[in-house]
């Protein structure tokens, strides 16, 4: 029962977006987003498999799931909707253009020890879309969910 009162609270939140309260006790009181909010929406085929590897993988908390439709999962500040097939999120655009995984956009993950954290996906047969990368920033390295979404991971340079 906490879990579908849960997922009505979170519903309805997200559908107002605009209209919530400004005040970070709007987030606290309920665990969820306000209107101070960022979020990040990814397409997925699997939400049980895109669960798996966010937290699994990636170090993401799972904070919300309802069925194989939708999950919420988070990681610092970063709050990451997985949008599967049926849900209200992947619902095709008026002019028929389906919502589908993939794409350019990423999430931009920080991490201490990006060769170690390379090390372990690989082992765990995750798809790399290219080689690390160095610049003045740092280095970075872009993989892919299990459904084509990237996720770039960047090791900043030391100071």
């Amino acid at each position: 029962m906490k879990v579908i009162l849960k997922l009505i609270l979170l519903l309805v939140m997200l559908s107002l977006g605009g209209c919530m309260s400004h005040t970070p006790e709007s987030a606290s009181a309920t665990g969820g987003p306000d209107a101070t909010s960022a979020v990040v929406r990814y397409q997925t085929t699997d939400v049980d498999r895109a669960v798996r590897f966010y937290t699994e993988q990636l170090g993401f908390a799972l904070d919300l799931q309802a069925g194989t439709e939708f999950a919420a999962v988070s990681r610092g500040d970063l709050r990451l909707l997985l949008s599967g097939p049926g849900s209200s999120g992947a619902r095709p655009m008026p002019d028929g253009r389906a919502q589908v995984a993939g794409g350019w956009n990423r999430v931009v993950l920080y991490v201490d020890d990006l060769a170690a954290i390379i090390e372990r996906l690989r082992e765990a047969g995750t798809s790399f879309r290219n080689d690390i990368e160095r610049g003045m920033g740092g280095a970075q390295i872009q993989i892919e969910d299990p459904d084509g979404n990237p996720v770039e991971l960047h090791e900043a340079s030391a100071s």
